[in-house]
């Protein structure tokens, strides 16, 4: 299936009221899973990973899929890993493709119980009855795979024996997502230190209390694409936070660049098209606000911009190689993503990569392909403003935002699906 997304104006104006965070809400949940009794958690998000991660963890069912969603498959195996009972966690094709080594070594080494399947270090995975007897409460972990890996550790610290002693080594990636797990820790009680790469937390309770969530900060992105794209902008995106969690909330930042304002309002925020002229390079390091590098590259493809992007290193092991699909889609358009040979960009002994928009053309309702990952559906859909689109597998959006394409619609981007 395919949907074909049509703009009817360029001139973008309304109101979305955006859904609760993904990252945040998966967190709340394993928080109040931990907790000694439970509490209401409003405005959770809608998205299918979040749905799903809520009934995997009310199931009595021996065996647990967690699909496509790595970080459900990455939160549960740390909360499961100390709970009573045998189970077996399994995934998808690609989830099986995953790596999820790191983790399962560092939670052995707290006393778990945890087998693979399969494939040495990849799921699916048999986690046993864990023992606590002499587990170390100290542990050491390389930074720079996967900051869930570290999340899903820290968010059980509290409930073991001894607490934990977590010590970050190598290129610390995506901190913003530690520190949101961190700060949500700390809402319900549980208190940290963290100094230098040492990360401290004592055995304690969490504290139960009523949660709302925030709106999401990477789902905003595409707005902003549609506003950096647009020829005049006056809309309003509600559930942002002005003091947020989250790492992406750095778009408010970014998208001046593009041209796009950002007023905080008392709901939300409103995003305003400004006579900003365009950069002639944008330079960013993606490495604490990742999930928003495809929608950049979007933009800056289709506006021309000479864009360096480096702080990649996560891209390759997402829902997909992201990095593999961008360089396909983008190519459809005239756009290239390319690595740059090394000594090239502003941080020495980093990875850059050019995204050249150029030779930038739009074909005839070109059809881009989405790898079953949600952010490749959503970060080309704002193309749409400049030419129709087709859209390959509508539904892989179900992942984070379930409603996607009909909020589009409520804001002049009509979508015809076949």
């Amino acid at each position: 299936m395919t949907i074909t997304l049509t703009a009817s104006t360029r001139h973008i104006a309304g109101s979305i009221a955006l859904a609760g965070s993904k990252s945040i809400s998966n967190r709340a949940l394993i928080i109040r899973a931990l907790c000694n009794e439970t509490f209401p958690i409003h405005r959770l998000a809608d998205a299918r990973d979040t749905q799903l991660l809520d009934a995997l963890l009310h199931s009595a069912d021996d065996i647990r899929d967690a699909g496509h969603a790595g970080t459900t498959f990455r939160f549960l195996t740390a909360y499961l890993a100390f709970q009573p009972g045998v189970q077996t966690l399994t995934g998808s094709e690609r989830m099986r493709q995953r790596p999820i080594g790191l983790l399962v070594d560092a939670l052995r080494q707290l006393g778990a119980q945890i087998d693979y399947l399969g494939k040495e270090g990849y799921p699916p995975l048999r986690i046993g009855e864990p023992r606590h007897a002499n587990a170390p409460s100290r542990l050491s972990i390389t930074a720079d795979t996967s900051s869930q890996f570290i999340s899903a550790l820290l968010m059980i610290a509290p409930t073991l024996p001894q607490g934990l002693e977590l010590t970050l080594e190598g290129n610390l990636v995506s901190r913003p997502y530690i520190l949101m797990t961190l700060r949500l820790m700390e809402y319900f009680g549980v208190q940290h230190t963290w100094e230098d790469r040492v990360i401290r937390v004592a055995p304690q309770s969490y504290s139960p209390r009523p949660f709302t969530v925030e709106a999401d900060w990477s789902a905003a992105s595409y707005y902003y694409a549609i506003a950096a794209l647009s020829d005049s902008c006056d809309l309003h995106l509600e559930g942002l936070f002005a003091n947020s969690l989250q790492g992406d909330a750095v778009l408010q930042k970014i998208m001046l660049e593009f041209g796009v304002a950002t007023l905080f309002t008392e709901t939300g925020v409103r995003l305003q098209k400004t006579d900003t002229p365009l950069p002639h390079i944008f330079d960013w390091d993606f490495l604490e606000c990742p999930d928003i590098a495809q929608t950049l590259a979007v933009v800056c493809g289709a506006l021309g911009v000479l864009g360096f992007f480096t702080g990649l290193e996560t891209l390759h092991i997402k829902e997909t190689d992201r990095i593999a699909a961008l360089q396909t889609e983008l190519d459809k358009i005239g756009v290239i993503l390319a690595k740059c040979p090394p000594g090239h960009g502003l941080i020495s002994g980093r990875q850059y990569y050019l995204v050249d928009g150029s030779l930038f053309n739009m074909p005839a309702t070109p059809l881009f392909h989405t790898y079953e990952d949600h952010r490749m559906a959503m970060s080309f859909a704002p193309l749409a403003l400049l030419a129709p689109i087709r859209v390959a597998d509508p539904g892989v959006v179900e992942k984070s935002y379930p409603g996607f394409w009909s909020d589009l619609e409520r804001i002049g981007l009509e979508g015809e699906k076949g």
